[in-house]
């Protein structure tokens, strides 16, 4: 988690604190919405990302009253102080990492298969 968070932090030009939060939240979206397990292989390949998804799922009431889906993640990024084109950037860069992890293919089923993520990868 700490090379991901570092990458985010420095090639999007966040704080380590908000890039570590936005990781959880964009991947318990994937977990929630993508291919379970191109998903699964990501989270695998990035240690800490479970505590990073459960880190984020914290204040479920409120995430259940945006919905689901992407809308509801960029309420929710946004909420962390990200601009859209910050927001773009953190997607893009998490996608070039797990490219790096778990490959190409992998990395673009979990994008084809997970509704409107295509803009963002």
């Amino acid at each position: 988690m700490d090379e991901l968070i570092g990458r985010l932090a420095t090639n999007a030009s966040i704080d380590s604190a908000v890039a570590e939060k936005s990781v959880g939240i964009i991947l318990g979206f994937l977990r929630n919405e993508g291919p379970s397990d191109s998903v699964q292989a990501l989270i695998d390949q990035i240690p800490g990302a479970e505590a990073a998804i459960e880190a984020s799922s914290s204040g479920g009431g409120l995430s259940r009253l945006m919905g689901g889906g992407l809308m509801a993640v960029g309420t929710r990024l946004m909420g962390l102080g990200l601009g859209m084109s910050e927001i773009q950037n953190v997607a893009r860069e998490l996608f070039r990492f797990g490219r790096d992890k778990i490959g190409a293919d992998q990395m673009g089923k979990i994008v084809a298969g997970t509704p409107g993520l295509s803009q963002f990868a």
